[in-house]
């Protein structure tokens, strides 16, 4: 067996796709005698500054001989990838093993390449010593060397064994790609078909569409080759919402096995030891209100004894927001998300930034640590009461303050009281989990539709 990994394709601005690249890999293959028995699409940790666009890592599992696999990959990634962009330095990777037999180091390099950060001189090392051929291209690293995309092949490379193989928690996504030489014209998908192909694939079929914004989610705005992507956790279900979209011709399709809506980003945490760049799973008290400021964007601060986190719903997450400003302190949430960098300036980094634990103090040169981006939460328990100012029994009007210390009394009627007291509260909240809409949802996080939370779930559709 042998495993093709590959990386760093694209541009942002000029097109391309690293799930392209690698269907034509597997063309090649079957072309040259090989089967392809497994496409693997790898979504690698969103917090890293080198990314092209969606931070996907793609690797092959091939019978074919890994010399001329090697050979057949290399000739298509110099032949296609964006290697004029300068944010652009793809990598291959090559091994010479079934996708389950890699060294156990490599599964680790894999899933450290998810939650964390690696250097390019990690992964060269690592894939020498394991006896895997590499080859790079493209813009240069900081130690002068291209091909930094050798840090998500490789990741890629190790995901299977990282993730359990078979036995792991993995989704699917059906892609059908444009003709070629329409790539960077307004992409023709008609809305109707796929609203109700979408409708008659849900839930085994998800994030196909958002029915509250009318956006159609699996059809991307990049200049590349993608007309749209199908993603679910049944791949029957997945094809079948796909062949049912009338659109534009359809160049090819591929179907890959991935970590999207998996949550394989996230860890578990603690409110006072998080760091920047990394993405947790905390529990705290919420312990300031929501307070919505420029720019739309939500916010709010969790506790845990001395220690405190602030929280953020972008602009972007839409209706979410609302379901976080809903919220009071004193209630008892469970937080997702990426902890973003502060600059010298305190500003926050909002950006969604691909490949892969450069030392873990790279965070730190980066700058402090920010706010969670929220991407769901849970409640926990919610306050029902709220202290208020007496009201007088006799006639029900407010009383008022009868001096520091004294209590409340009616100038009126003359009754008082000792101090404030408690009055039930309407919330607009339940316990359980709430999540952004699927427009806003990053590609690695699972939605609440999939199931396997520990209390309600109230998905967003």
């Amino acid at each position: 067996m042998t495993v093709i990994g590959l990386d760093d394709t694209d541009s942002r601005t000029r097109g391309m796709c690293s799930t392209y690249l690698a269907s034509l890999v597997a063309a090649a293959v079957a072309d040259a005698g090989g089967a392809v028995t497994r496409r693997l699409l790898v979504r690698l940790n969103p917090a890293v500054e080198h990314k092209t666009r969606g931070n996907a890592a793609l690797a092959l599992h091939t019978d074919l001989d890994a010399a001329r696999a090697f050979d057949l990959a290399a000739d298509l990634i110099a032949r296609y990838a964006e290697v004029d962009d300068p944010r652009t330095s793809p990598g291959l990777v090559v091994a010479d093993c079934a996708p389950e037999a890699v060294p156990p180091a490599v599964g680790a390099f894999a899933r450290t390449a998810v939650r964390g950060f690696h250097t390019l001189d990690d992964a060269l090392s690592l894939a020498a010593d394991a006896g895997f051929e590499t080859r790079g291209w493209g813009a240069e690293t900081a130690g002068g060397r291209p091909g930094r995309g050798r840090i998500g092949a490789l990741a890629a490379t190790g995901a299977w064994a990282a993730f359990g193989g078979e036995a792991g928690d993995w989704t699917y996504e059906r892609i059908s790609y444009r003709e070629f030489d329409r790539c960077g014209t307004p992409r023709e998908v008609d809305l109707d078909s796929l609203f109700a192909a979408a409708d008659a694939g849900y839930p085994a079929a998800w994030d196909t569409v958002d029915r509250a914004t009318g956006e159609a989610v699996c059809v991307p705005n990049a200049p590349g080759p993608i007309l749209h992507g199908i993603r679910g956790d049944d791949p029957e279900a997945v094809t079948a919402v796909a062949d049912a979209v009338a659109s534009e011709p359809v160049e090819r399709t591929a179907l890959f096995v991935t970590n999207q809506g998996t949550d394989a980003h996230l860890r578990d945490g603690a409110l006072g030891s998080v760091r920047a760049g990394r993405a947790y799973r905390v529990t705290g008290e919420v312990v300031d209100p929501p307070e919505t400021r420029r720019g739309g964007h939500v916010f709010l601060a969790v506790g845990d004894g001395d220690a405190r986190l602030e929280c953020v719903a972008f602009a972007p997450t839409g209706r979410f927001r609302d379901r976080v400003r809903a919220l009071r302190a004193g209630d008892r949430v469970t937080v997702c998300g990426e902890v973003g960098r502060r600059d010298a300036s305190g500003s926050e980094d909002g950006d969604e930034s691909e490949d892969g634990d450069a030392s873990d103090e790279r965070a730190e040169r980066e700058g402090a640590t920010g706010a969670l981006k929220l991407e769901k939460f849970a409640v926990r328990s919610l306050e029902r009461t709220e202290r208020v100012v007496p009201s007088c029994p006799d006639c029900g009007r407010s009383m008022e303050s009868a001096g520091r210390g004294q209590g409340y009394r009616c100038r009126d009627c003359g009754t008082s009281a000792d101090g404030k007291v408690d009055r039930p509260v309407e919330r607009d909240l339940e316990l359980g989990w709430y999540e952004v809409p699927p427009s806003a949802r990053r590609h690695v996080a699972k939605p609440l539709v999939r199931g396997g939370f520990d209390a309600p779930t109230h998905p967003e559709r």
